[in-house]
């Protein structure tokens, strides 16, 4: 949980979002969270997840062991990162905005039941990534 939250917290520059302002096509801080579509919020979701999964890992304290290595050749970590940076091409959002996104769904997935639910679909994205 604390490198997911690290990893969060150093995209993290703020707590304002960042959006592009139509007119002249540049950054404007914002500090509403537009919704994101369902496939993004997923890959966010996940790449939180499987950080998550990959510090408890770490630290030796994983509640499922079913669950594959995602510390090998720092698999879980390099999901996280891809996630977060197709997220940043593909939406336009500033880290920051990612970064508070991302917390949000840290705080959702403290509750090992919420987590437990979300890791099968999870793996299978991690799996389809081909990491």
């Amino acid at each position: 949980m604390k490198t997911a939250l690290a990893c969060l917290a150093v995209l993290s520059f703020s707590g304002a979002a960042l959006a592009q302002d139509a007119d002249t096509n540049t950054p404007a801080i914002t500090m509403e969270l537009v919704d994101l579509p369902i496939e993004q919020q997923a890959a966010l979701r996940c790449g939180v997840a499987i950080a998550i999964v990959a510090e408890q890992q770490r630290m030796g304290n994983a509640a499922n062991t079913d669950w594959p290595d995602l510390l090998a050749n720092d698999r879980g970590r390099e999901f996280f990162v891809r996630t977060v940076a197709k997220l940043m091409d593909d939406t336009g959002i500033a880290r920051e905005g990612i970064a508070l996104r991302g917390r949000k769904e840290a705080e959702k997935l403290r509750d090992p039941a919420e987590l437990e639910a979300v890791m099968p679909a999870c793996l299978m994205m991690l799996d389809a990534s081909g990491l």
